[in-house]
């Protein structure tokens, strides 16, 4: 799978339309993350408050949202790019790889949410393909 040059655009474009928001973004896809799959709280567990507006969760999302920005950067070559995330979630972090899946799940269902005007079936399937190919670039250190 890889993305056309005009998906690389209309996803370049909307994501940096909605750059200024992007804390926000973060803090309610991480929040929501933990609400619909609660198997990934354990992960936060020396957290006290899990919800969207706690300093963690709002701080965590920012630091998730600028590695997606720096994923954006480097979308003409998304392994490379991201090698050095992949070795922190597989070997520091031991992020179970399942879990990638399941937050562009709710990086895509905030981003219909809060952008629901610009967030157009194009967007959706160039966004869409775009964060499959950051997991699967987050991915292969496990491989």
């Amino acid at each position: 799978m890889s993305l056309s040059m005009r998906e690389k655009t209309v996803v370049k474009t909307f994501l940096n339309k909605m750059r200024g928001q992007h804390d926000e973004v973060g803090s309610e896809a991480l929040a929501r993350l933990m609400v619909v799959f609660p198997q990934t709280k354990s992960y936060f567990a020396h957290w006290k408050d899990l919800s969207k507006d706690s300093v963690n969760v709002r701080k965590h999302g920012i630091v998730i949202m600028d590695g997606v920005y720096d994923a954006l950067a480097k979308i003409d070559d998304l392994n490379a790019g991201l090698l050095t995330l992949s070795e922190l979630h597989a070997f520091m972090l031991r992020i179970d790889p399942v879990n990638f899946k399941l937050f562009i799940h709710c990086i895509l269902v905030t981003l219909s949410m809060m952008f629901p005007e610009d967030f157009t079936p194009q967007v959706h399937l160039a966004a869409d393909k775009f964060l499959a190919l950051v997991a699967l670039g987050l991915q292969q250190k496990y491989r």
